[in-house]
């Protein structure tokens, strides 16, 4: 994965500007390197992308299908600077007047998670929790002796990389946090024994930001999926629309006829 820019004063983008200057051809405006980016981030970041092209998966490297209109472009940049808010958790593609604010996401309030009267998840003297469990039928999500309401079960099975998103949070935040050693890999380092010894009131804050925003992503895959369809179902541009033929980059002509870049 690389970052959107090469410096650190964030002038130099990492996409080359022979690819820029190409889309802005084919688009007729001029093609920030920030709206490339929030176009990958439309139409790759959702579990309708991996299973449509599980097969390509298997072997490293991505294949962007580019769009040749430019609605669809500009469309897909508009889902993909929500994405990437909601990544980031209101620090980048920050918009108060598109709706999202220089803040932690949040979720409508029929919608929202919500920690009910006598559900907090206690701190000192108790120890930090060891368990989480998940009621669907509730919509409940115990932790330890709290438990926070109206959690929706998409959230709880969101992954990233085959991993729960949700649980491996939590993994890393109860009170036994070993694992099994299996074959000859190293034992743990005896850093990581060292933690609070209690729950703070800032892992409860956290855990609320995660449900809020992985909420936000579940809503945004329908769009997604079906702006994928619609993109997949349209011209692409090619390597050499793109002005990356002497490159030798990878073409995959599976699913239209141009391939996507």
């Amino acid at each position: 994965m690389y970052p959107l820019w090469a410096n650190a004063e964030a002038t130099q983008p990492n996409a080359t500007s022979v690819v820029l200057a190409h889309l802005a051809e084919a688009y007729g405006h001029d093609v920030p390197a920030p709206d490339l980016m929030a176009y990958i981030a439309a139409v790759l970041a959702h579990p309708a992308f991996t299973a449509r092209f599980q097969d390509d998966l298997k072997q490293p490297g991505l294949r962007v299908p580019v769009t040749a209109d430019a609605g669809l472009f500009a469309e897909a940049v508009a889902i993909g600077r929500e994405v990437i808010w909601l990544h980031t958790y209101g620090e980048r593609f920050d918009d108060a007047g598109a709706g999202r604010p220089h803040q932690p996401p949040r979720l409508e309030k029929s919608l929202a998670p919500v920690i009910p009267v006598g559900g907090a998840i206690p701190g000192a003297p108790e120890p930090l929790p060891e368990t989480m469990d998940y009621d669907p039928a509730t919509r409940r999500l115990t932790v330890g002796k709290g438990h926070i309401d109206n959690v929706m079960p998409e959230v709880l099975a969101y992954e990233v990389s085959g991993k729960a998103v949700v649980r491996q949070w939590f993994s890393y935040r109860r009170r036994d946090r070993t694992r099994p050693q299996i074959g000859d890999r190293r034992p743990p380092s005896p850093l990581d024994a060292i933690q609070p010894d209690h729950w703070p009131g800032e892992y409860t804050t956290d855990l609320m930001n995660l449900l809020h925003v992985l909420g936000r992503l579940v809503l945004l895959e329908p769009r997604q999926a079906a702006l994928m369809e619609q993109i997949l179902g349209q011209p692409l541009l090619s390597v050499a629309n793109l002005g990356l033929a002497s490159e030798n980059a990878e073409v995959t002509n599976k699913d239209a006829p141009d391939g996507p870049a």
